[in-house]
């Protein structure tokens, strides 16, 4: 199972747009053009980081390189 971690851009935190939980379970996501699909560079693509909030679900997209995550225990 994923561990929970906070995140911040700078020194402002990210906070879920939905409900406010400050709490996210993050993953690499594939911004992919059909066009690149298309031409079999798929692989190619930009990459975004995704947090997803560990409260409801919620699925926030990063392109921003200096995002930071802070792992923390989940109690």
């Amino acid at each position: 199972m994923a561990k929970p971690v906070r995140a911040a851009v700078g020194n402002v935190w990210v906070k879920c747009t939905f409900c406010q939980g400050d709490l996210f379970r993050d993953r690499e996501v594939k911004l992919n053009s059909s066009g690149m699909e298309f031409m079999n560079f798929g692989w190619a693509n930009e990459s975004a980081t995704g947090l997803i909030c560990w409260n409801c679900g919620y699925v926030h997209l990063f392109v921003n390189r200096d995002l930071e995550l802070y792992k923390v225990k989940k109690s």
